[in-house]
């Protein structure tokens, strides 16, 4: 028997109501859209049936606590789709509540959003974004991002569920639907995380495939003509065909063999027609991407039984019916649920309290209390190594942090070897949805998706992989950022002294493209101590996720008795070590790995008389955020002699080596060959630094 909470086999019955609700959530797109004069009404029209059945019938949600743990998840993929989303929220009376960008009362989605889509200040922006209105689970519009998503909630799903349930006490049983069209099982990261839910069997996962054949340039098939059931069939899913989206028997028919399946995940692929209602564009691509003009409109609506003369128009008893149905399950099973934890608590305490933290992304007491130190060491360790370290301090404290790599984990010491932390992997040989252990496969744009959607559920992963692959990966790191959620993106091999592999592997522009990226902290600690420091500082972020970037090579731990604490990091940048008396002649600037060459040079110069200031500058970002005089301290605007280094793209730079600096960086690619031949050989030595200091004291 289903727990509290079940979704349970659900009978379809139709009547009138359901029409006119199916053509109320139609007829509010098309107006909206045509309003705007922007926008994507085909979809919202053939799919309609799709979704108020899933919503009406299915659909585990209260709308007055849409941010219950247990809830079910809706994705719309086809987020070109946001009125369909839209409407549903409206008429169900999704209340608005605060995820950081909200604080007011009242309805998630108002008839005035509706009526102002895409317009400034509307809750119904162009595509569905995550924070902005209440009721959308995660942010998307760049095709595949958001199955891809829906994987991640899935994947937390079976682990809130293997890790806290106990018997009698099922609390984790939420199932994730994604509404996608062909556009997103065309994008190679949607195919990534298919394969990736094939093989962890992720029996709650149901992606709803809208097959109407139609994507922007024409008709699917001048493209898209291979087998879908065939390949989801080949992933190791469930395969179910509805062969008319306006059958709502059939629609719920489909739904109920999924919620039926245990040991895969389903697709229901329901063939449908674009712009179903539009006498003039009905199965056309001209339905796909443009409103559907005045006189269009006007026939649509009279074909659905709508006054053509009205707009925005929801008839009586709509919103009604959606209360009584979905609104109604949501709040006794929400209701249930909360008396079933309130059990839960007295029995299992320290679980229930873990729970509650997830909830409300907090962490627990003591949590970095065996962050390790690192004693100064002139050989030091690579920082990958120190952050291997600090992230199974750390892991061992937080249970619900767990994550893994693209293939790579052994490489950039991301596996977690605490005690029974575990391998997540469907029951079996192979470990069990328990595992902290993530095995992403060679799937990096997958895997950042993948994270995305736990981090969205509450969980605190974290994806990995080398530097230079952030380039397979740019979307969904971006929509971390966008969605402004703590995601930890672990990237190591991080600089041109990798070495032998080569310009293939060494990134060199990577690290100016993301910290181009608004919203995302990018962290290059320069020794084991600021690596140690990076986690304190971003663990307890509820917002923004960060890029700590490692090195693949040793790197010395610098003697914090002599030089300042690492703690230093927490302001972006700080001086290091000063010159003698604190008025130094030159100023060396370094991130990462190249610090110690600041450090070495300055011992150079000394020797030369010129007294070098050397900062660290582990984090633009959060150096720019500190006051103007904390800034002016650092880099004192008289001290114009300056010199920043960095093996990297110097795009950037110049900002802190002022008009009459030097920016040492990369202008080219790099270079097969052990690492002290590369460094000489692109200037990357205490010699080359120590020259350039003082060059910038000569101008």
């Amino acid at each position: 028997m289903r727990s509290v909470g079940g979704s349970g086999t659900v009978a379809q019955t139709q009547d009138k109501i359901d029409e006119l609700a199916i053509n109320t959530i139609r007829t509010l797109s098309i107006d909206a859209i045509q309003k705007a004069n922007s926008g994507h009404p085909g979809t919202v029209m053939d799919a309609a049936p799709v979704a108020y059945t899933l919503w009406q019938q299915f659909l585990r949600y209260d709308p007055k606590a849409p941010h219950w743990i247990n809830r079910d998840r809706f994705v719309l993929s086809a987020g070109h789709a946001s009125m369909l989303l839209y409407s549903l929220i409206h008429l169900a009376g999704i209340e608005a509540a605060d995820i950081g960008y909200q604080s007011h009362d009242g309805a998630a989605v108002t008839l005035d959003d509706i009526e102002s889509f895409r317009e400034e200040g509307s809750r119904c922006p162009g595509h569905p974004e995550y924070g902005w209105t209440t009721g959308v689970e995660s942010t998307t519009g760049p095709l595949g991002q958001g199955v891809a998503t829906s994987v991640g909630m899935a994947i937390a799903g079976k682990w809130l569920a293997a890790t806290y349930n106990k018997p009698d006490f099922e609390l984790f049983d939420y199932n994730v639907y994604a509404l996608c069209g062909e556009g997103c099982l065309m994008e190679g990261v949607g195919s990534e995380a298919a394969s990736l839910a094939g093989h962890l069997k992720l029996s709650n996962l149901c992606w709803i495939f809208d097959n109407n054949n139609v994507t922007i340039d024409g008709h699917a098939n001048i493209t898209f003509t291979e087998d879908v059931a065939k390949r989801f069939d080949a992933y190791g899913w469930n395969v179910v065909r509805v062969s008319d989206a306006n059958d709502l028997g059939e629609l719920a028919g489909a739904l109920n063999v999924f919620l039926a399946t245990d040991d895969k995940p389903t697709i229901i692929i329901i063939h449908s027609h674009i712009g179903y209602g539009s006498p003039g564009k009905h199965d056309t691509p001209a339905a796909h991407g443009e409103p559907l003009g005045p006189d269009e409109v006007r026939r649509t609506k009279e074909f659905f039984g709508f006054d053509p003369d009205k707009f925005f128009v929801v008839p009586d008893g709509v919103r009604e019916h959606f209360t009584s149905h979905m609104g109604s399950r949501g709040a006794d099973l929400r209701a249930k649920w909360e008396a079933l934890f309130a059990d839960y608590a007295r029995s299992h305490p320290d679980q229930a309290k873990q729970i509650e933290l997830i909830r409300d992304r907090e962490l627990p007491e003591g949590w970095d209390a065996d962050i390790p130190s690192f004693d100064a060491d002139p050989t030091g360790i690579a920082t990958r190594q120190a952050s291997g370290k600090v992230l199974n301090a750390i892991a061992a404290k937080v249970p619900w942090v767990l994550g893994g790599a693209a293939d790579v984990a052994g490489s950039t010491k991301v596996i977690l070897d605490y005690p029974d932390a575990g391998d997540f992997q469907a029951y079996g040989e192979l470990g069990d949805y328990a595992g902290h252990n993530m095995r992403y496969g060679i799937r990096e744009h997958g895997m950042c998706a993948v994270v995305n959607g736990m981090v969205l559920s509450g969980l605190r992963a974290y994806d990995s992989c080398y530097l230079i692959f952030t380039d397979y990966a740019r979307g969904s790191i971006r929509l971390s950022s966008l969605m402004d959620i703590p995601v930890l993106h672990i990237w190591t091999h991080d600089s041109i002294s990798l070495g032998q592999d080569g310009p293939t592997h060494q990134p060199v522009e990577q690290l100016a493209s993301l910290r181009a990226m608004p919203g995302l902290v990018v962290i290059r600690p320069a020794d084991a101590n600021e690596t140690a420091e990076a986690y304190r500082l971003m663990m307890p972020h509820k917002s923004r996720p960060v890029a700590l970037v490692l090195t693949r090579q040793a790197v010395p731990t610098f003697d914090r008795s002599t030089m300042a604490p690492a703690s230093g990091l927490a302001k972006g940048a700080y001086v290091l070590v000063d010159a003698d008396g604190g008025k130094p002649d030159v100023i060396l600037i370094g991130t990462g790995s190249e610090v110690a060459l600041c450090v070495a040079a300055r011992e150079l110069l000394s020797k030369d008389g010129i007294k070098a200031r050397v900062v660290s500058m582990p984090c633009r970002e959060m150096f720019e955020d500190q006051s103007d005089a904390y800034k002016r301290s650092v880099l004192p605007p008289e001290i114009t002699a300056r010199v920043t280094v960095e093996e990297a793209s110097p795009l950037g730079w110049d900002r802190y080596a002022g008009p009459k600096g030097i920016v040492l960086g990369m202008n080219t690619f790099g270079l097969s060959a052990p690492l002290k031949v590369v460094s000489e050989h692109f200037g990357f030595t205490p010699e080359k630094v120590a020259e350039a200091a003082k060059k910038t004291l000569g101008r």
